[in-house]
This record gives structure tokens, C-alpha cells and sequence, in this order.
């Protein structure tokens, strides 16, 4: 009895020593954890501990059947109005949100643009769209059509009041749009954080209808859109035109995907300054447009004569984008010309992307020939801690062969870009997964994350 009640000191003394060294690995285990996901922030391309990709997105948005509507909207909608889950509504012709009106879409809501009138939707300057879908529920705009195709019906127009740098504060639309007054189609002013409403959990299929005198349609259009307008968690899949339109105005987009589209995936323009982070453009070889198609487009102007000088110029900050061309053989559609560059850039822009994925084009960027290559002019256009993947040559001049001036510049280690040669299959987590891919990166067996994991959330 006493022999062990004289043990009992170092007993205790062992037992606290298991339970401090048991401590001790689990800080060591934490800070490790930690540490790796300190690393893992500085990944490149788009984001997250978990695929944001998941579970509100179409990638194949032909399947589903919604029936047929149960309301239409045609016209004018001068009072506010909220559209419902339970019903299936029909956009018959070009209709206007006017008169500093509110329309609401409740979660879950599917709106059909009509085929045979080219239905569209747009958001009059002074008005707002609150179209806030859920995760689960996301609210869905498409085609009309059981066999849907690009260019189905028109697309989605939210006009504002923030600057833009033609000649004057306003600008009109110029897509062949008939509203009963010019200003439902004006755009521009002098408030850069107006706010036109909300998109989140939102997809935009099959719209881009083309026209003769005017082009195509773009999926999504953005003019004059002010800081205070949300857009985030919006998808634009098989659009006929330009997926994202962004003209003029300032602007956030995040989480925003374009997929498939026929023209450019996001196309800048008029002044615009917008940051776009944690996005992503996929495109296809086999679906291009003959007047250019690439998954960033930048320029101030159409024609500079008409651009005021005194304005802002187009800036893009771009960070922690995915551009990624899917092919099976894109060494072979390279070669006979299925394949153009992924970014261009105009005169007189400032462009900026960094930590970003590059994949599968020929080249990853080209520099307008009027862009003279000097100090000036590189230090407005910045590629930083970017991956270029697959590519057939980097970073060119339009017109120019040699490329070698700029090769120097953005293959320095200031810049800290990396160069490599892999298939999709090696380059991305999942990316030939048909319903919900996973574009993030993966070197090393490392996903690319910005968030500290927490405890528990391992999944």
C-alpha cells in the first residue's frame, strides 16, 4: 500500500508528460495544417477549400425540361414586382423594367426567354433587378426551346449611372432594342457606386441572338453598372455573343464562370473599371465566332475619336482566374487553327492579372499593334505569379513574330510567372468530371485554397 502510494508522484509526473507530449503534437499537427494552408493561399487560379462550382451550376444545361410557362411578361414593368418559384414565366419580346422599379426573383425561378420573339430583358437606369438565388436553388434564365441552341433569345441588359468615357455622361444601347423611350435605353452618369440590384446564384443560358445591323446579343451586358451592384455566383453557359459585357461603370465581378461561348467570355470596354477575382472561362475549340473569340477582351474605345481623353481609360485588376481552352488533342487543334489566344488587350487600357491559370491557347495573350512596347506602357499591363499552361508561344504583339523583348520582361523573376507542359487530366483536379468539374489547380498534389481550413471542416 505505501510502496504504491509512493509511486503515485511519478505516476502523475509520466501521465502529465503523455498529456503535454500529446499536446505538444497536436499544436506541432495544427501549425503544420496551418503552415500548409498559409502555402496554399498563394495558389493560383480560382479558389476554395471546396468546389464553389458545385452544387449550383449546368454543365450540361440542354437536359432539363421546365414545362411550360405559366406567366408573361411583355413590355413595360412599371411597378415593383416580385417574380415566384411556383411559377414558370415567358420573356415575349424585348421587355423594360422602367420608372425606378424594383423586380425580385425569388430563388429558384425559371424565366424563358421566348425563341420565337428573342425575348430579353433590361433593366432601365434608376431601376433594380434583386435576383438573390441560392446555393441549392439558383434562379435560371434559358431558352424557351426543348432543344436548346446558342442564340435562342436575346439576353439580360442592367443599365446605371456610373461614368463612362465616351463624349457626354450618357450613351444609349445600340442593339436594335425598340423601348417606347430612348432613356430606357441610356446608360452612364456620375455616380460610380449606384446601385442596380443583386445577381447571385445565377445562370444565363443560350442567349446571343444575332442581328443583322447589330451583332450578337451578349449573355449578360453590364453598362453604367455602379460599385454598389452585386454580382457574384453567375454562371453564362453557350452564349452566342459575349458571355459578360461589361460597359463603362465600376464594377465587381467574383465567382463568375462563362462557358462555352461563342464570342468572347468577358469583354471590357468604354472606361469600364472593374475587379474580377475567383472566375472562370472555359471554352472550346469547336465553338468560336469568325470575328474573334477569347476568353478576356480589353479596349476604351471603339474608335478613339469618339473616346474623351479627360475620362478613365479601361482598367481590369484580374485575380485568381481560370482560362482554360478543353480539348482532347489541343496540340492537333492548335495546328490547324481552331485555337486563338486567350487574352488581347487594346491601347490605352490598364490591365492587371495575377496568381491566374493560362491553359491551351495560341498564344496566352496579344498585345494590340498599337501598343508601343516601352516602360510606359508594360508597367499599365501586368502579369504577376501567373501559370501559363499548354500554350502555343505567351505573350506577343499583334502582327509581330518575335517576341522576345517581352518574353524577357514577363519571364523575369520580379514577375514570378511559371511555365509548363501538362494535359488537363495532370494540370486540374477534375476536370473532365461532365456535371460538376473542378478546374482548380493542382501542383503537387496541392489544391489550390485562400481559406485557413478549420477544424472539422476536412470534407
Amino acid at each position: 500500500m505505501f510502496d504504491s502510494l509512493d509511486k503515485m508522484p511519478f505516476l502523475l509526473n509520466i501521465k502529465n508528460m503523455t498529456i503535454m507530449k500529446k499536446i505538444t503534437l497536436t499544436s506541432f499537427f495544427f501549425l503544420l495544417t496551418l503552415g500548409s494552408c498559409m502555402f496554399a493561399q498563394q495558389e493560383k487560379g480560382i479558389t476554395g477549400y471546396n468546389n464553389w462550382l458545385n452544387p449550383w451550376t449546368d454543365f450540361r444545361p440542354n437536359n432539363p425540361n421546365y414545362g411550360e410557362p405559366t406567366q408573361i411578361l411583355t413590355g413595360e414593368i412599371t411597378e415593383n414586382t416580385v417574380l415566384t418559384k411556383r411559377n414558370i414565366y415567358l420573356l415575349l419580346g424585348d421587355v423594360f423594367v422602367t420608372d425606378s422599379t424594383t423586380l425580385t426573383i425569388e430563388p429558384g425561378t425559371v424565366i424563358l426567354g421566348d425563341f420565337k420573339t428573342k425575348g430579353s430583358l433590361t433593366i432601365s437606369r434608376g431601376s433594380k433587378i434583386i435576383a438573390e438565388g441560392l446555393v441549392t436553388d439558383p434562379i435560371i434564365f434559358t431558352s424557351s426551346k426543348t432543344d436548346k441552341k446558342q442564340g435562342d433569345w436575346g439576353g439580360l441588359f442592367i443599365l446605371g449611372d456610373a461614368p463612362i468615357n465616351t463624349f457626354g455622361n450618357v450613351s444609349s444601347l445600340n442593339y436594335g432594342l425598340n423601348p417606347a423611350l430612348t432613356e430606357t435605353i441610356s446608360y452612364g452618369g456620375d455616380d460610380p457606386f449606384s446601385n442596380s440590384g443583386v445577381l447571385k446564384y445565377v445562370r444565363v443560358e443560350y442567349a446571343g441572338k444575332h442581328t443583322k445591323d447589330f451583332g450578337n446579343f451578349s449573355g449578360i451586358t453590364l453598362a453604367g453598372v455602379g460599385l454598389k451592384t452585386t454580382i457574384n455566383n453567375v454562371m453564362v453557359s453557350y452564349c452566342q455573343g459575349n458571355s459578360f459585357n461589361v460597359l463603362g461603370g465600376e464594377v465587381v465581378l467574383s465567382q463568375t464562370i462563362s462557358y462555352r461561348s461563342s464570342k468572347n467570355d468577358y469583354y471590357f470596354n468604354y472606361g469600364a473599371q472593374c475587379h474580377i477575382d475567383n472566375s472562370l472561362a472555359v471554352r472550346s475549340p469547336y465553338i468560336s465566332s469568325p470575328d474573334g473569340s477569347r476568353c478576356i477582351y480589353v479596349s476604351s474605345y471603339d474608335l478613339k475619336e469618339n473616346a474623351d481623353t479627360t475620362k478613365k481609360e479601361t482598367f481590369v485588376n484580374a485575380e485568381n482566374l481560370t482560362l482554360v481552352n478543353v480539348s482532347k488533342d489541343i496540340k492537333s487543334d492548335i495546328q490547324v487553327g481552331l485555337v486563338q489566344e486567350a487574352i488581347f488587350i487594346g491601347p490605352d487600357v490598364s490591365f492587371s492579372i495575377d496568381k491566374s491559370v493560362i491553359s491551351g491557347f495560341k498564344p496566352a495573350v496579344i498585345l494590340d499593334d498599337n501598343i508601343a512596347i516601352n516602360s510606359e506602357n508594360l508597367e499599365k499591363i501586368q502579369f504577376q505569379q501567373s501559370y501559363f499552361n499548354n500554350c502555343s508561344g505567351n505573350i506577343f504583339r499583334k502582327g509581330y513574330s518575335n517576341n522576345d523583348d517581352l518574353e524577357s520582361w514577363y519571364g523575369s523573376r520580379a514577375f514570378d510567372n511559371v511555365y509548363s507542359k501538362g494535359p488537363d487530366s495532370e494540370t486540374f483536379i477534375d476536370s473532365e468530371n461532365s456535371r460538376y468539374p473542378d478546374f482548380r489547380l493542382r501542383i503537387n498534389k496541392i489544391i489550390a485554397s485562400n481559406e485557413v481550413i478549420e477544424e472539422g471542416n476536412n470534407e
